[in-house]
């Protein structure tokens, strides 16, 4: 009874925020009667793919199951770009008709450009999605950095969201890239799926592909935590990478000492309470003598921690980038960083915009990435 209700409560929503949209642009359209009947046509079936589009993930298998995956999410895509452009299109006009400016042209002509404009940055946002990500090189000044380690490598992939509309091919594709760049260690730092073991299995198995002399090193997401999260770290572990619940490894270069650690996502506390995420606890028993310490941690709001834990870089990821405009304004409200190299105290912190997305196949202003992060010393 309570799945029932909340269906109907996001399904009222959604109507009410498409009703807005139709309300703001049929009539200024000049459509006549069958103009805007097939107008309020097309919002009752987007708000609908909507819906479906928002429970993707847990679809029952059925014939269609994958094409209505694929329809919901790409109407999600579309019809947040609509709203947003409504929005703005109703500031602008409020704006001029207080400068007493506008008028019945500019009224027509800016609503005919929403839908058109919402549409080509559907388009485009779905080419930028769906292209292989681009490999990204930062390099990580690290004071004092022994020689042995001056350019040691490692290539992060993260936010994959193996699911609906991401598959086999797609991650295939992303493992043949990210083993082309030779880099000495490999890390996912989480959201790998959205979906159980049982269904994505095959969809994941490219993962076994993974090489790195120092090994390819796993931390969990929080959407890890929503599909499964025990059944998951047992798939990945059969896969071959290491997965790192708070905890690390010391690889070394001749004589100078690298530890690569991980902590579970910052939340994952509420899901499972033994899975705490504890920088301290990852970096507890390491050697002294360890030149350059590593922490992979999904979230960015992890750095405090990892630099109280004495921890030297950070590879995140968690945030898109904000994946398309405007979503990434949002971001700062719970990231303290929204993408790149940044700093907290003596601690770098890498934030990655992601190696796949998250629910629509859009990406607008923020490019999807593996990055290759290189150990350089610092300047004195």
């Amino acid at each position: 009874m309570a799945r029932r209700r909340s269906f109907f409560s996001l399904l009222a929503i959604l109507l009410l925020l498409h009703a807005y949209i139709g309300a703001r642009l049929l009539p200024a359209l000049g459509l006549g009667p069958a103009g805007i009947v097939a107008g309020v046509l097309l919002l009752l079936a987007s708000a609908a793919l909507v819906r479906i589009g928002l429970v993707a993930p847990s679809l029952s298998r059925t014939r269609w199951s994958e094409q209505l995956a694929w329809a919901g999410l790409l109407a999600m895509g579309l019809f947040s770009s609509l709203f947003v452009l409504t929005l703005l299109r109703d500031v602008v006009l409020l704006v001029l008709t207080l400068a007493g400016a506008g008028g019945p042209r500019f009224t027509h002509d800016s609503a005919l450009g929403v839908p058109l404009l919402a549409l080509a940055v559907t388009c485009l946002g779905f080419v930028n999605a769906r292209r292989v990500a681009r490999v990204v090189k930062v390099e990580v000044p690290i004071p004092g950095l022994p020689e042995e380690l001056h350019g040691y490598s490692i290539a992060q992939i993260s936010d994959i969201h193996v699911g609906p509309t991401i598959r086999r091919p797609y991650l295939n594709a992303i493992v043949t890239k990210v083993n082309g760049l030779r880099p000495d260690a490999i890390a996912v730092t989480g959201d790998l799926v959205d979906g159980s073991v049982q269904r994505l299995a095959m969809h994941t198995a490219p993962l076994a592909r993974l090489s790195a002399p120092d090994g390819a090193f796993f931390v969990t997401g929080n959407h890890e935590y929503y599909s499964g999260v025990e059944q998951w770290v047992t798939e990945v572990r059969r896969l071959g990478l290491r997965v790192l619940l708070n905890e690390h490894v010391i690889r070394s270069r001749g004589r100078a000492k690298v530890m690569i650690a991980g902590v579970t996502d910052y939340t994952a506390q509420h899901f499972d309470p033994t899975h705490r995420s504890d920088p301290h606890q990852a970096a507890a028993g390491a050697p002294e003598d360890v030149a350059v310490r590593i922490l992979l941690a999904h979230q960015p709001r992890s750095a405090p921690a990892a630099a109280d834990a004495g921890f030297d870089l950070q590879l995140s990821g968690h945030t898109h980038g904000g994946q398309f405009f405007p979503w990434n304004l949002f971001v700062p409200l719970q990231q303290p960083f929204v993408a790149g190299l940044n700093r907290v105290r003596s601690l770098w912190v890498y934030t990655s915009r992601g190696t796949g997305y998250w629910g629509p196949p859009k990406r607008f202003g923020a490019p999807s990435e593996i990055t290759l992060v290189r150990l350089v010393p610092a300047r004195a």
